[in-house]
């Protein structure tokens, strides 16, 4: 069984902070969490598909150890999370990898096979909507932070 490691990466002057395990050369498996969680989420996950797969679980903007700047210098939508996360798996190396994506991970991932699908073998989606409508009211005060 793999080790998880524990780093952070600079993404244009943003840490982000993530989970890695398993072998370079295995195929990629890049793990989004949900709200409001980080990529703690998945410790046990992890160890679980290191034998089998590069993992990598970060922790999207604003959650657990990635930098939390406020909302009046970092715009809290899921374009810009997916922005940040896209530019991630550049400077971390994940070129081409398959994205399994949670609740608020799914906009985010979805986002990303929407602007490079070349660059995503698979989706694998565990209670990710990939619309606003799907959304319950118990969103309604969570909406405002999405809106542009």
């Amino acid at each position: 069984m793999s080790a998880v490691q524990y780093k952070s990466a600079e993404v244009d002057g943003f840490k982000v902070f993530y989970r890695e395990a398993g072998r370079k050369g295995a195929p990629k498996l890049l793990l989004l969490h949900g709200f409001p969680s980080a990529g703690h989420m998945f410790r046990d996950l992890i160890p679980d598909l290191a034998d089998d797969f590069h993992i990598v679980a970060p922790d999207l903007p604003g959650f657990g150890q990635s930098d939390m700047p406020s909302r009046e210098t970092f715009k809290y939508t899921f374009d810009h999370i997916a922005d940040v996360i896209e530019r991630f798996t550049e400077v971390i190396g994940f070129d081409r990898f398959a994205v399994y994506v949670f609740d608020y991970g799914a906009p985010t991932g979805f986002r990303l096979a929407m602007r490079q699908p070349t660059r995503i073998t698979a989706i694998i989606s565990q209670n990710g909507n990939a619309y606003e409508e799907g959304l319950s009211e118990g969103w309604n005060p969570i909406r405002a932070y999405w809106q542009d």
